[in-house]
């Protein structure tokens, strides 16, 4: 359970945090009712519902008409993702699951860098790309159907445009290829220079071959994507890649 709150920020820190993290498991709209029942914040359902319009009006959450529950707004993923997100770690199993899924054969650099891209996309449950530097035009992306499952896209046009924006590897390229200013950069939404993508959420990060090559990995998904699983997915990928080959 969540710790008692004491000043203003960190009760709407504590809130926004609940907020995030329920909705990208849940993809439902949180209530002040639903905080008050589940968290230990020791705040009234009134005082919550108060914090929940403060956050609306400061543009990090919003509301569906039909639901009294609150749902976060692009500023509020980047909020969470700069201010709130913790760091997790993959558990044991996780990680030697993915080894094993490595040790499958790999011998060329081609296979290693397609089965990165898989491995990447069943882990998170996402689309995992990989690009190669040098390799214009080369791009490495699977798991592109789970597009199709995400809750909130229910718009076909926008399904279909995501899609077609992962077949333009060019494109793609120079979002991937962006100069980045953390070990991981996360875009969310309209950070995003592709149209088409601006739905969504995508996480990169540089991985660099032992005696080889060096690259971009990423995890594209919807802006509820689970940011903290991703960002620990894309770290140990990146580490376990220096050691093959």
């Amino acid at each position: 359970m969540t710790p008692r709150v004491t000043d203003s920020q960190s009760r709407k820190d504590n809130v926004l945090g609940i907020v995030v993290e329920q909705y990208i498991r849940t993809v439902t709209p949180v209530s002040s009712g639903y905080i008050a029942e589940n968290y230990n914040l020791d705040l009234s359902s009134a005082t919550i519902r108060n914090i929940l319009a403060d956050l609306e009006e400061q543009g990090y959450l919003t509301h569906p008409h039909t639901s009294a529950g609150r749902m976060p707004t692009q500023q509020g993923y980047r909020y969470y993702v700069d201010n709130l997100m913790h760091e997790i770690k993959l558990l044991e199993a996780e990680k030697n699951k993915i080894v094993a899924e490595y040790r499958q054969g790999i011998r060329e650099l081609e296979f290693l860098l397609e089965k990165t891209s898989e491995v990447l996309s069943q882990t998170t449950h996402y689309t995992g790309i990989i690009s190669l530097d040098g390799a214009q035009g080369k791009i490495y992306c699977r798991g592109t159907s789970h597009v199709v499952g995400y809750p909130e896209l229910q718009d076909v046009r926008q399904i279909q445009g995501i899609l077609s924006a992962l077949e333009e590897k060019e494109r793609l390229l120079k979002v991937l290829n962006r100069d980045l200013q953390n070990k991981i950069d996360i875009y969310i939404g309209q950070e995003l220079t592709m149209k088409e993508i601006q739905g969504c959420s995508l996480a990169v990060s540089m991985f660099q071959i032992k005696n080889g090559p060096s690259g971009r990995m990423a995890v594209l998904g919807p802006t509820r994507m689970d940011y903290e699983r991703v960002v620990s997915t894309l770290e140990y990928m990146s580490e376990l890649m220096q050691e093959l080959l």
